[in-house]
Parts: structure tokens; sequence; C-alpha cells
């Protein structure tokens, strides 16, 4: 099993994957593997769809269901090279609408923190769209303080984009930049190491909770909350798609389902 795992991680290695997909295929193989126990190169169609039900029994996401699906499809096909078909469809994605906060909220929000540095990240993460990952990887090389502009490298998919940073936070920037080199990060920990997913993720937590807004919001809602926002404000769909780096316009779509604009122009039959 574990020679297995080790083909299946230097052939994504190979194939220029993202760390995070790597390390996220062989806990989905290993699970696998231990669910099956001997016989790993046999690619047993039954036994595949009885894992794949067990999983959905425990209550998996349809997302997490298809991730364990295509990490097993990669392995007999790109490893094992089995001539046997994998004709079992994905499972269908639940369509939940993005949780977005108001401008009011996002304001309640940042003015709950004390930190500046900690403000200054969640200040950021909405005013460009950033995603946690992006925003703690963020180096000073990759701000432009003239164009007012971010150019991401690497990010989701491999991809480079470029995105914009509100005018308003030029200085805070400059002044948390100050005196660092082009390769460092912006935000550090209070080592000055990295700053860990979890920790930006723990201070938006505490700021949500801190500021008495009842929405299930996570960090990623403020990215969420940059789409909806631009589109009200007469954003078209395409830039907006370009700013977060979406392949595919449907995805950036969505956030036209939750604009306030919308919904306020249309009354309930009650009040007519």
């Amino acid at each position: 099993m574990q020679k297995y795992l080790e083909d299946v991680k230097n052939e994504l290695r190979l194939r220029n994957y993202s760390q995070k997909t790597i390390k996220s295929y062989i806990l989905c193989l290993k699970a696998f593997f231990d669910f099956l126990k001997q016989d790993f190169e046999k690619a047993d169609i039954d036994k595949i769809k009885q894992y794949l039900l067990k999983k959905q029994e425990k209550g998996y996401s349809p997302q997490t269901i298809n991730l364990h699906l295509n990490s097993i499809k990669f392995f007999y096909r790109n490893i094992v090279q089995s001539p046997q078909q994998i004709n079992i469809k994905f499972a269908k994605r639940s369509k939940k609408l993005p949780i977005v906060l108001s401008r009011q909220e996002i304001k309640r929000l940042i003015n709950s923190i004390s930190n500046a540095k900690h403000r200054l990240i969640i200040s950021l993460s909405y005013g460009a769209g950033l995603r946690v990952s992006e925003a703690i990887n963020l180096k000073v090389k990759d701000l432009n303080f003239d164009n007012l502009t971010i150019h991401l490298k690497q990010s989701k998919g491999r991809k480079d984009r470029i995105t914009v940073f509100p005018e308003k936070m030029k200085n805070d920037l400059l002044n948390l930049t100050a005196g660092k080199g082009k390769d460092d990060l912006v935000f550090q920990s209070e080592r000055s190491g990295k700053l860990s997913s979890r920790s930006a993720q723990k201070v938006f937590e505490n700021s949500l909770k801190k500021s008495g807004i009842k929405k299930d919001a996570t960090f990623h809602s403020l990215r969420h909350s940059f789409a909806t926002h631009l589109l009200e404000n007469g954003v078209d769909v395409r830039y907006v798609q370009e700013l977060l780096g979406h392949q595919n316009i449907r995805t950036t779509q969505i956030y036209t389902q939750v604009t306030s604009i919308k919904l306020k122009n249309i009354k309930s039959p009650f009040d007519v």
C-alpha cells in the first residue's frame, strides 16, 4: 500500500499538482486502501461503489465524495494503468448560495478588530477578494502601489491573476511593509514566521463573534462579499470573473443571485 501511495505522490508532483491536492488525494486513497484491505491493483467497480456509498451514508458532501472518486480514478488510470473503465458518475453537487456580508456588516466586522495587523488582513482580503491562502502567502513584491493592484502568483489551479486593492489601504500597507525585502511576506506571525491559515481564520471568527453578526460566515465570505458588492456597484460580471480568477463565467454568475439591488427592486405581494 505504501509503495502505491508513494507512486501516486510522485506522479502528481510530476504533473505539477498543488501540495494541497496531493495531500487530499493521498488521504483519500489511504482510506480507500484501508477499506479494500487487499487486491489494491484490481479495479473492482462494485467495491468502489460500496466505498463511495459508505462515505455518503456518513454524511460526506458531494464535493468530498467526488474528490475520493477522482483520486481512485487517477490511481487506476495512471498508476495501475488498469484497462477497466470506471464509469461511475460524479455525485450531484448541492447548489448552495454563498454567504455574503452586507457593507454595514463588513464595517462592523473590521471595526471590532483592535489589532492593526489583524484588521488589515481582514480588510485587504475583502477589499481585494483574496482567499485565505492568498492572503497569508502574499509577498511585498506582489503589491503595486502605483497602480493599486496585486499580482497573485500560482494561486488556485496554479494560475496567476491581477486584482485590485483600495486606495484607502495604501498607507497602511506601506507602513506594514516598510523595511521588508521584496520576497518577505506582507503578513507575518508574531514570531516573524508565516501566518497559518488557521490563525487567519481564527482572526475572522473572533471578529465575527465580537461584532455580533449571526450569519454562518467564514473567512471565504469576505471574497463572496467582494464579488457581490462589485456587481452591485455595476461592474461587469466578466471583469469580476477576472478579478476572482474564475475559469468559468457560471461560477461568477452565482453572485448575481445574491445581490441586494435586484432584491430591493422586487416587492413581496404582501406589500402590494
